[in-house]
Parts: C-alpha cells; structure tokens; sequence
C-alpha cells in the first residue's frame, strides 16, 4: 500500500502564472428589488421563437452522438457569409476556439502577444500552452495600441490576439487599422480576431474581417451564438478561416463537443439571421442610449460598441461593485474597471441611479 505523504501533487508550473477564469457573480438578493444580472454579457432579449420551436421538438435522444463534424451548421455559416464549409468550424462556444487556436500555435518556444485589458481568457489560454505573454496596455480610450502589438511581434510570435469589440472596454477596430496592422505582422503569425461581439457594433468604419481573409490567410475570425443570437446556454462557436488552419484546429477541438440539441438550434437561428441582426441594433440603441445618459451624468465612457459599457473605475471599482450589488445589480468588477451589460430597461435605470448618487458620494473621482 502506498503512503500518504504531504508531498504537494506535482502539477506544471505555468499554473501559477495567471489566475483562473472567473465568471460573473449573480446578483444580491435585495427585499423589494428584482435583481437583474449585468455581468455576463448575456441577451436579455426572449430567444427568438422559431428557436424555441425548434428547442421543444425531440431529437434522436441520448444515446446517439451529434454530427462531429457539424455539416448543416458549417454549410448553413457557409452560405450566410460567402465562404466555402471548408473554411469553417464549429465549437464548443468561442471558448473553445481559444483554446485551440492557442493549442495549434503556441509553445513553450513562442510568445504571445495581446490586448490588456481585454477578454480574460487570453493569458489563461496562452500561459498554460506555456507561451512567454506579451500583453499590451490600450490607448487611454480603450482602443488598441496597434502600433506597439506591431512593434512586439518577434521571430518567437506564434500568435496574436485581438478583439473588436474589445471586451471589456467597448470600442472596435477600424477596417483601415486591421488592414495596416495586417500588413506589418509576417504571415507565419497567426492573428486571432476575436469577433464575439460583431453583430452590435454601429461604427460605419469598424473592421470587416471576412474581406481581408483571402489577403491573409493568417487572420483567423472568432465568433460565437452566445451573444446576439441569445444562445450562450446553448454554447456554440465558430470561425472562418483560412482551410488549413481550419484543418489544425480539427485536431484541436473536442470530439462531439456541440450537441445535436445546440446544433439545431444554431442552425434555427441563423436562418433567422436578418431578425437577429435587427435585435442587436436594437440593444445597441439602449446601449447608446445608456452610454449618453452616464457621460451626462459625468462619466468617461469609451465607445461602446458591443452590448456593455466600460467604467474605467480603476481604485473604485470595488466600492461601485459594492454599491451596485446592495441594488441587486450584479456588475462585472475587472480590477481596471467595470463592466456593465445592457439589461432591461429597469435594470438600466436602477444602474443610472447608482452611478448618479456614487458620483454624488466621491466627488474627487477622476473622471
């Protein structure tokens, strides 16, 4: 028989070097109030019904594994933005997609280079691949700093994030920046752009990555179901890139990870794609709409330009968190910041409530 000793379980290093995905909190339970979760970024519109007629409907139950290789999904994407199956896969949220792409590049010999602050799991996915990080500060209004990720690409980069909409701050990429940056990056590096957001932005000029795809066959374009089309439960991801890092990314993905249960309604969904499509702008009224009323109040908001707002709280986020929390708001407090998801209109109206009189009661915030 073995002995039990007090030897810690040996588990790789690089675990220690950034911290664990947290989701967001739900919200207090106040008397009198219904608490509204604003922290996860979620559609706080119904789902639209055809998806819950088709969510109703049986499938062939549990003892059979759903299409692995997802070809009415893949084909239906295919249609939907002009490109070949071929140059598509589906995933297990965009998630996943994550970490496969980091999986396909990335080594304990390459380095990684990212936003900050931007979407949480990008250290977490590179460090444990074991990549050296590189993440790079935004510009004081939330934007990228192309030109330094430019700058610190190396003979060692393997792969580089971006995210337009960045999350969480808000404001997208420019199609006149993604195309410079492009131009600077070799076309060994892959560029992950992270697109969970897309279908909110409302910025005429934002990036139109599907243009530049056969010019760089490098970029890789990151989009999810979870947000506009209101099936983060559902978790389903894809990404349009270039055949042969579709390739690299089959062997990454888990086997059977997108059930035919999600499949399906994903696929209800995008035939829907027009009405989802019309939803998201209308959450990007509210959320303009939102933004206008809290830089009237004082606020500095970014361009906000996915389905959330950034306030750049930095020392104070922990006191708003609390603040908005003894309102049954549950608010995302990220350290720098926090981010606030565009809910109900009530929710919304409680949160203005919140900030007017958090103003009220620091009245040196620099803003």
């Amino acid at each position: 028989m073995r002995m039990v000793t007090d030897d810690p379980i040996r588990l790789r290093a690089e675990l220690q070097t950034f911290p664990p995905y947290i989701p967001g909190r739900a919200p207090a339970d106040v008397a009198g109030l219904t608490p509204f979760r604003l922290s996860s970024n979620e559609n706080h519109l119904d789902p639209l019904p055809a998806v819950l007629e088709q969510l109703a409907r049986p499938g062939s139950g549990p003892t059979r594994y759903p299409d692995d290789a997802a070809v009415a999904l893949r084909r239906r994407i295919g249609e939907v933005f002009g490109v070949s199956p071929e140059r598509t896969i589906v995933t297990t949220g965009a998630s996943e997609l994550l970490v496969a792409v980091t999986q396909i590049t990335s080594d304990n010999r390459t380095e990684a280079i990212y936003p900050w602050p931007s979407f949480e799991m990008y250290p977490q996915v590179t460090g444990l691949a074991g990549a050296k990080r590189h993440a790079v500060d935004l510009l004081p209004d939330g934007r990228h700093d192309l030109t330094a990720m430019a700058d610190a690409v190396t003979d060692s980069t393997g792969l580089v994030f971006l995210c337009s909409p960045n999350n969480p701050t808000g404001p997208v990429l420019t199609h006149a920046e993604l195309t410079a940056f492009l131009a600077r990056v070799p076309p060994h590096v892959v560029v992950a752009l992270d697109e969970a957001y897309w279908e909110f932005a409302t910025d005429p000029d934002a990036a139109r990555g599907l243009e530049l795809l056969d010019s760089h066959p490098n970029l890789v374009l990151m989009r999810t179901f979870s947000k506009a089309h209101g099936l983060a439960g559902m978790r389903v991801g894809y990404a349009i890139a270039h055949e042969s890092v579709i390739a690299g990314l089959l062997k990454a993905v888990i086997p059977f990870g997108v059930t035919e249960v999600s499949q399906a309604a994903a696929l209800v969904s995008l035939d829907q794609h027009d009405e989802v499509l019309a939803r998201a702008r209308e959450i990007a009224a509210q959320r303009d709409a939102f933004a206008d009323a809290l830089r009237a109040q004082g606020w500095s908001v970014p361009q906000a330009q996915g389905n959330f707002v950034w306030l750049p709280l930095g020392e104070w986020s922990d006191a708003f968190e609390i603040a908005a929390s003894r309102q049954a708001l549950a608010v995302r407090n990220l350290g720098a910041g926090v981010r606030i998801s565009v809910g109900p209109q009530e929710a919304l109206d409680r949160v203005l409530d919140v900030t007017a009189a958090f103003l009220e009661e620091h009245p040196d915030l620099p803003l």
